[in-house]
């Protein structure tokens, strides 16, 4: 799990005890998910709670997660939506999501997610083509990082105007700070924060929850 960067462990879990309703379902995938290799790539209870926050807040109906590994902030967003809301979810790896889908549908929420397993470019491009710009209120960026332009480009094409794109592991677990020993997926994420500051297409702001959340208003 990314734990919310700089802040000391019992601040944290006092956090987390006063500021943080986790269905017991979303506790139990996170456990679940803690035993795997590569634990580190869910996303914090907070960083789950505010993104369905997020979510009731716009309103949102219609959202496209890119990158869902074993299911945790797509149940987050799935319980937060209305019951005729639906998810895009897309992936790679029938592994990962077939745990995401036992959870899904325990939690009673599998129909209002449409699970795509491909390459998320071609996914993406395909949705673009079935004419589906500009008809998405929320988008949720956390897959492979060099691939971080593409998927941002084709988000913002899907995404409404007033509606939200946001791109994870944006401070990336600090590594930004040192590109010279850097490795290419931290190069990719300093380059496309770097890139969404001068976007005049978007308004920003990043926040340190989890590994970095960069939410992008679609002007």
């Amino acid at each position: 799990m990314a734990k919310t960067s700089n802040i000391p462990k019992n601040l944290y879990e006092y956090l987390l005890e006063t500021g943080v309703r986790e269905p017991e379902i979303l506790k139990r995938l996170r456990k679940e998910t803690a035993a795997l290799p590569e634990a580190m790539m869910q996303i914090s209870p907070d960083q789950g709670a505010f993104m369905a926050l997020l979510v009731k807040l716009i309103g949102a109906r219609k959202i496209l997660e890119v990158g869902v590994f074993t299911g945790y902030s797509s149940l987050a967003m799935a319980i937060a939506l209305p019951e005729d809301g639906a998810i895009t979810a897309l992936d790679v790896s029938d592994s990962w999501t077939r745990i995401a889908r036992r959870y899904w549908a325990e939690a009673g929420v599998e129909h209002k997610i449409d699970l795509r397993l491909a390459p998320a470019a071609d996914s993406l491009k395909m949705l673009v083509e079935d004419g589906l710009a500009d008809t998405y209120d929320f988008a949720f960026i956390d897959a492979d990082k060099v691939s971080y332009p593409t998927y941002y480009e084709q988000a913002l094409v899907l995404v409404r105007p007033g509606g939200l794109i946001a791109l994870d592991n944006a401070l990336h677990s600090g590594r930004v700070l040192d590109l010279a020993a850097a490795g290419d997926d931290t190069r990719a994420i300093d380059a496309i924060n770097r890139m969404i500051r001068d976007d005049d297409r978007v308004d920003i702001a990043m926040t340190a929850i989890g590994d970095g959340l960069l939410l992008c208003r679609k002007r």
